[in-house]
This record gives structure tokens, sequence and C-alpha cells, in this order.
């Protein structure tokens, strides 16, 4: 039986590793699992948002979510690191430069852009992880990925140091965006701070610390996981259909069934043609999640949970 099932909105304090903060969660919440939706790094701050139980098959979905970050950098340094916490060396000249350069710079860089992971990263090489590479002295190419920079503002320019407020997508590196930021001007730059204000609907504003997080307060603090896919139209099942989506079958995708005090009932098209649904049962609990099939208006279960209270 599983407790708990949902997710935490948590504000991770610098110096602590994402890993450790979900460690933390997994020491009240045995025997039910937890991770994490995105690595802060431990110079980084902000939104860590921790999925619990059976909620952790949302993880994907989460990262899904843009991103919103406040981003601190100094020009005129480069670090292998691309940030304060590696080695750093003098870049170039910086003292030329006006808001007016940052501001035209940064044009550049929005929109779907390529964008090479930092050396120091999670990303695999060959089965292993980049920072580990880097570690041992090893260089390694990394392939550019594309990434969704939805917005790049420059908020405090006070030369050397200057912050952006960020607004992409999952995949997306802030350091990386420094590092390319400072090429481009010619003189480098470096990241000094940074701090996740959001990801998806989760705030900041919301955001709890970890000392925050006892047993009597966890079942409070966990947002509901039907909360977590609020993004997706949902689709009421009856008792019938739950057991169906829970053997894998499809059902209807007429979403016409679903009750008239539900924000999301589409009124006007009960017939939604594309994308995902939240499958929600007569409790008003998830169940799962469908992927519609338009060219049969069915609803083929793509993530389900057990049968078993709280999920």
């Amino acid at each position: 039986m599983t407790k708990y099932c949902g997710a935490l909105n948590i504000d991770k304090p610098i110096g602590l590793t994402s890993r450790e903060v979900v460690d933390r969660v997994v020491r009240l919440v045995r025997p039910a699992k937890a991770g994490h939706a995105g690595t802060l790094d431990p110079l980084a701050t902000g939104v860590l948002v921790v999925c619990v139980g059976h909620a952790t098959r949302l993880i994907g979905m989460v990262q899904e979510g843009r991103k919103r970050y406040l981003a601190r950098f100094v020009l005129g340094q480069r670090s292998d690191t691309d940030d304060i916490t590696g080695v750093v060396a003098p870049g170039g000249d910086w003292s030329g430069l006006t808001r007016d350069h940052l501001n035209a710079a940064l044009s550049e860089f929005v929109g779907r852009i390529a964008q090479v992971p930092p050396q120091f990263s999670a990303v695999h090489v060959q089965g292993k992880r980049a920072y580990d590479l880097a570690r041992r002295g090893e260089t390694v190419e990394l392939a550019a990925r594309f990434v969704d920079i939805y917005s790049l503002r420059l908020s405090d320019f006070q030369p050397p140091d200057f912050e952006l407020e960020i607004e992409c997508g999952s995949g997306t590196y802030v350091r990386s965006i420094g590092r390319d930021l400072g090429l481009r001007l010619g003189c480098g730059a470096v990241m000094t701070q940074l701090r996740r204000s959001a990801v998806g609907t989760f705030d900041v504003a919301d955001a709890v610390s970890p000392d925050d997080l006892t047993a009597q307060s966890l079942s409070r603090l966990l947002t509901p996981a039907r909360e977590i896919v609020s993004q997706y139209p949902p689709r009421q099942l009856s008792f019938d259909e739950v057991i169906a989506v829970r053997r894998g079958q499809s059902i209807s995708a007429n979403f016409g069934l679903l009750s008239q005090n539900q924000e999301h009932a589409n009124r006007t098209n009960p017939q939604i043609t594309e994308g995902r649904a939240a499958l929600i049962d007569p409790d008003g609990l998830l169940v799962g999640i469908g992927e519609i099939d338009s060219s049969m208006m069915r609803l083929n279960p793509r993530i389900v949970f057990p049968a078993e209270p709280g999920a």
C-alpha cells in the first residue's frame, strides 16, 4: 500500500545537491519512492519538484514544463564548469561593453537554438556521465542539442556583473547561455548565482524549505497527483473504465462524460482530438494519463497507477 502520492515543491538551498534533497524525502516516505524533476546544481537555489510514490511516473511530464530563472554572471572570466565553482581563468576585456551591447547579443539566443552542454554536466557520453570524465581530466566532445529559449531579459547591469531573467524549455543549461554569450561578446562570462523561480505550475512563492519537511507536515505539503497534470483535460472514468484502463485497454475519447462542475470540460466540442488526457476515477483521483488516438477516437493508457488507496 502506498501512503504518499504527489509532488513536493521544495525551495532548494545553496550547497545541497538535488540528490541530497531527494534523500531527505525518501527517509520520510519509505517504502514509497521519490525522485526529482530536473537537477539543480549545488550552487543553485529555488524550485526543485520532488515526486513521491506513484507520481514518480509523472516526472517526465513535470520536466516538460517551462522553467524560469534569475541568473547572475560576471564578464571577463572563463571557467571549466562555466560557473564560479570551477577553475576560473581570465577572459577578455569587457570595459567597453554597454547595456546595448548585451541586449543586442541576447537577441541571438532567443528561440530554438543549438546549445552545447557544459563539460561538467550529467549528459551521458558512452555510458558515463560527462562530469565523471571531466573530473578525471578528460575533455569530451559533447554534441549540441536544440533547446527552447522563450525569453531573455537583462534585468541588471553593473559591469562586470549582470543579471538575466530567463524563461526556457526542458534541457536548457543556464551556464551555457552565459558561456556562449561571453564568447559572443569576446570577453567570456561565468555564472555566479542561479535561482529557479518556476517549473511549469510550481512557483517558488509556494515552495517550502527542506527543513519544513516532517512526517507530520508531508501529507499537507504534497500536491495531489491530479494537480500535477492539470495542464491536460480530465476524462472522467466510470468504474468499468477504470478496470479497463488498468488492464491496458483503450476507452472512448468522448469527453462529454465529464461532470458539469469540472472547469476543463469542453462544452462546445466534447471530443478532444489530440494530445493527452488525465484519467480520473469516480472518487476524483488520478488513475493515469491517456493518449488520444484521433483516427479511432480512443484514449490509449500510457501511464497507469496501480489500484491502491491514495493513488
